[in-house]
Formats: structure tokens, sequence, C-alpha cells
């Protein structure tokens, strides 16, 4: 009994303090961002906050200048109006002023578009990412002789208890995919964006991953990210596509590099079997491992 309660105890601690695989979605209500999973990510989390310390006051002077302007100069106060053409003093404050307010956003600006635009020296992993009318398909580069190709179409609610994912707080209605895309952690991916010859443009974008980049039909676009933990990420089609538009969500699976070599070997032959597989590896709730062997 006392082992069981000690059991017990340890799988309530570890659920509580897990730091497992999960989902990042949009959130109801949410106003801001979702919670950054990549270097770049964070970056442009710190830029939108940093960019606030402008806006705010700016937008708090401004306020404050209407306000004045409408109670100290109404035509009720000032029967006759002022003639006055300028004022030096004015002319080099709202000039020199705004410059330096832009040269204070265009700096970190700049670094972060060098950072998003610069790709690392070595690529691990590269994706090739084709958009069609409304599902996208992946293709993994120098995956074997037998390349791993699979497209991935939104779930639909009748095929959830076939594919295992009920859960819908962690494959969410309209967010939620048959095959998602599977990338190691703490790897630099390529994703390779385009769309099918005759079909129309796309764009590829992940929130939590701080990347967006049109698949644009005949042309090859990329982009690169490095996720620094393990997750089910969501994302979805960002460009106007057609009457499907709004079901063409992008979910990526981020898991250990164990994991992603044995899903790469075993959706060479089997993908629904490689998948099954992977999601009850990632799926299985760490805490009944730490009660079992506790218990023993």
């Amino acid at each position: 009994m006392i082992k069981r309660a000690y059991a017990a105890l340890a799988a309530m601690i570890c659920l509580l303090f897990a730091t497992g695989s999960y989902a990042d979605q949009p959130k109801p209500w949410e106003t801001g961002m979702q919670e950054a999973a990549t270097g770049n990510m964070h970056q442009i989390r710190w830029f939108e906050a940093y960019t606030l310390w402008f806006i705010i006051p700016i937008t708090l002077l401004v306020l404050v200048l209407l306000v004045v302007v409408i109670v100290k100069f109404r035509a009720s106060r000032n029967p006759v109006p002022s003639k006055t053409s300028h004022n030096t003093l004015i002319e080099v404050v709202w000039t020199i002023g705004p410059v330096l307010i832009l040269l204070f956003l265009a700096i970190p600006s700049f670094n972060l578009l060098t950072d998003q635009l610069t790709f690392p020296q070595q690529i691990d992993v590269t994706v090739k990412a084709t958009a069609t009318q409304w599902q996208w398909n992946y293709e993994y580069e120098g995956s074997g002789a037998t390349p791993v190709a699979f497209d991935s179409f939104m779930l639909k609610d009748q095929d959830r208890t076939a594919a295992g994912k009920d859960d819908k707080s962690k494959y969410p209605r309209l967010l939620a995919v048959d095959n998602e895309m599977v990338v190691p952690v703490g790897k630099n991916v390529r994703v390779l964006v385009t769309a099918a010859p005759t079909d129309v443009i796309h764009s590829f974008a992940m929130p939590s991953f701080g990347v967006r980049i049109d698949a644009i039909p005949g042309r090859l676009n990329e982009t690169w990210f490095n996720a620094d933990r393990e997750g089910l990420f969501y994302g979805q089609c960002s460009e106007l596509c057609g009457k499907d538009h709004s079901f063409m969500p992008i979910a990526i699976r981020v898991v250990s590099d164990d994991q992603y070599k044995q899903w790469l070997a075993a959706a060479a032959t089997d993908l629904n079997k490689a998948n099954k597989a992977l999601m009850a590896a990632v799926d299985q709730p760490t805490t009944v491992k730490v009660a079992e062997n506790t218990a023993k």
C-alpha cells in the first residue's frame, strides 16, 4: 500500500511538472502571439514588446495633444484664430524626433530580418512542402531508397477514432490533420515551399516558429527553423486560395532525434503504422512509467 501511495504521489508530481509534448495552437480570446518554439520567434516576440515602448507613448501623446487642441483652441474660447504660420523649434522637434524613433526601430528590425533570412551552414533535415487546393504534400529529401512523401489533409470528425485522435484539446477541430510533418527537436530544418504548377498562391505559416512564406506555382521559396522543444504545433495557409482556404491547416510534430529516425525508417514502408507508433510513443504519459518503476 505504501509503495502504491508513493507511486501515485510520484505520478501526480510528474503530471504537474512534466515538460512532455503538447499542442501549441490558438487559444480562445487570445490577443497576443503564440508561445515561441524557435529562436527567431523569441526575437519576434521581443521585438513586438520593444515596439510597444514607442507606440504607447506616441499614441498617448497624440491623444493629449488632440484633447488640448479641442479644449483650449475651440471656437468659443478663440473667436479670433491664431495666424501663426510656423515655429522653428516645433519644426526641428517633429523632424528629429521621428527620425530617432525610426532609427531605434529600424536597427533591431534589420537584425531580425537578417537572422530570419540567413540560413545556418549545416542543414539537418530538408522537407519540400507543395500546396494544392486544399492540402499540403510533404517530401523528405534524402530519406533513403524509398522516399518518404505523403499528403496532409485536414482531419474530418468521422475519421478521428480511426486515426486515434479523439482528444480535441490536442487535436483541435479545423487544425488537426491526418498526417503531420515530423521533424527532430534541436535540428536545423529547411522547408522548400512551392505550389502545384496549375494551382494558385498559398502560404506556409507556422506562428510558433515565426515562419510565413508564400507557396507560388512554378517557383521555389525556402525558409528554415530550429524547434527548441518537442510538441505538436499548428499553423494554416495564410494566403486566400479559394473556397476551402480555411480548411487547409498545417501540423508539425517535433520529436526527439531517436524518435524521428525510427519514424522516418518506418514511414518509408508503412506511413500509417509509423504514425501510430510515433503517437503511441509520444502521447503515452511519462507518469505511467514513473509510477510503474516506483511501484517496483
